[in-house]
């Protein structure tokens, strides 16, 4: 007798009166008649290949015979040169692959299959669609090979974001509109940018900053655009962009047409990846602009009751924001741009900021920190296209800066600037002066008497009362428009920008 619980075996041979049965073998999905059919109509009329030629490949076939055929139609017709099975078996006679499914005369069979030219983009996207498919089993086989690898520094979320970015490369090369688009169709949605502009508030075609100088230089951040934010440590870059944020997502708002679609008229909802701050610490600035509460009162515990309840009621009204923060530090730019997607098809995004573009890695390790540069801000760029959105990205300035008496930044000072330079949109420094004022009060030199010395701190602390809460962001570079500087209004007490007011700056 058998202890309860213990396992029975497992018999292999069939029953008594059964018969033995093996798993059935299932075959990648493939269609070779299809595949002939095509072929055929291409060798009938050449000018079929036209109709497939912009997303069919010669490896998409399912049969590897089909496709050396179908390569070598294409050449003949690169070359001017009519495909049929007469000139097509000169590719053929020392090929043996040919010569065992039967030479020229399978030519002949299939010029003989041939379909109505009028069907031959149908049975391309036929085959191309098996061709999708057998990738997409390709795809399976390889996460589940990938997550049984026993390998320590290969874990769980970057096969995740892996698998993602691969889903997604691969649902792009599926996707068979693209090529050429009608000018009036360009037209169309140039006019309706412009409508919807027209319409605004400010005139503005893109997401407004809420910062009306800006908003005026450049017409708000445009969709497919890559903005750079570049600066020194401690201009206020991550101030500015919380504030951004904060701005285009509280004048988030939407419509619906007649038939049910809905699209964004004002504001955008934000998609803010934060590598350096964690999501609390961009929290308690947003709170800390709203409320007129110091973020380290926040921090150290001193707040009063009457601030605490303050506190309280801002995050009460500002808990629904559109802003969602990944804080995830070292981020990939293949996993930002998967994140990125996954929120626009859940959330509608419709603004990326990343802080800051140096604290990212590329996909391809390697010890050139400039190339690494270069295909991060790539990626950045062709996100913005892929979901039509605007993308911030904030970076870091070269120390050169603070070797000049000078110090507005230039377009050479960006760290690894050849790309960023090359691959933006818009390329903007945040600049204050009275940050360098604050760290260069004179000092009493011995060869210089009293009153000198007076005389020139008291310009130095005019200039510093003055400049005190004046900042400057620098457009030095516009694709689409013109360059200029526009004089903001900073209090970093609240890390909170604001328009300058130039007819009354004695009441800063």
């Amino acid at each position: 007798m058998m202890a309860t619980g213990a396992q029975q075996p497992v018999s292999l041979s069939p029953a008594e009166g059964e018969e033995r049965t093996l798993p059935s073998f299932r075959s990648p999905p493939h269609n070779f008649e299809a595949e002939k059919a095509l072929l055929g109509a291409l060798m009938a009329n050449n000018n079929a290949y036209d109709r497939v030629s912009d997303f069919l490949r010669p490896e998409q076939f399912a049969d590897p015979v089909h496709g050396r055929i179908y390569e070598a139609i294409a050449k003949l017709l690169d070359a001017n040169q009519i495909a049929d099975p007469v000139t097509l078996i000169n590719f053929f006679e020392q090929d043996d692959t040919l010569a065992d499914v039967g030479g020229s005369d399978y030519l002949a069979e299939l010029a003989a299959s041939m379909v109505s030219i009028i069907n031959a983009r149908e049975y391309g996207q036929i085959i191309y669609d098996l061709h999708l498919k057998r990738q997409l089993i390709d795809f399976g086989e390889q996460v589940v090979n990938r997550a049984f690898s026993p390998e320590v520094d290969d874990p769980s979320m970057m096969q995740i974001g892996d698998a993602e970015q691969q889903l997604y490369d691969l649902a792009m090369t599926g996707e068979l509109e693209g090529g050429f688009q009608a000018f009036d169709v360009s037209i169309k949605e140039a006019i309706m940018r412009a409508e919807i502009a027209h319409k605004r508030d400010g005139r503005l075609a893109g997401v407004g900053t809420g910062l009306r100088d800006i908003d005026d230089l450049l017409g708000g951040f445009h969709p497919s655009d890559l903005i750079i934010l570049a600066g020194r440590p401690s201009m206020g870059k991550t101030a500015l962009a919380t504030n951004i944020a904060f701005n285009a997502a509280y004048d988030y708002e939407t419509e619906t047409d007649a038939n049910g679609n809905t699209r964004t008229i004002n504001g955008a909802v934000v998609g803010f990846f934060s590598l350096e701050m964690s999501s609390e610490q961009l929290a308690a600035r947003i709170l800390s602009e709203q409320t007129e509460i110091a973020s380290d009162k926040m921090r150290r515990g001193t707040l009063t009751n009457e601030e605490f309840d303050k506190l309280v009621e801002a995050a009460r009204m500002l808990h629904n924001l559109p802003i969602f923060i990944d804080d995830t530090p070292a981020l990939t730019v293949n996993t930002l741009r998967t994140r990125a997607r996954r929120l626009k098809s859940q959330h509608n995004l419709g603004l990326v900021i990343v802080d800051y573009l140096q604290l990212m890695q590329g996909n391809l390790r390697t010890d050139n920190r400039v190339l690494e540069i270069g295909e991060i801000t790539r990626g950045l760029k062709t996100l913005a296209k892929e979901l039509e959105v605007p993308v911030l990205a904030l970076s870091q300035l070269s120390r050169a800066v603070e070797q000049r008496e000078d110090k507005r930044p230039l377009l050479s000072d960006l760290r690894e600037s050849g790309t960023i330079e090359q691959d933006s949109d818009v390329v903007s420094f945040i600049f204050r002066e009275a940050y360098y004022l604050e760290r260069g009060e004179p000092v009493h030199r011995q060869d210089e008497s009293t009153e000198k010395f007076s005389e020139r701190h008291e310009r130095w602390q005019t200039r510093s009362d003055e400049m005190k809460h004046r900042s400057e962001l620098i457009i030095a570079k516009q694709r689409h428009g013109p360059t200029g500087n526009v004089s903001l209004y900073f209090d970093g007490t609240y890390t909170r920008f604001a328009d300058l007011d130039t007819q009354h700056t004695d009441t800063y």
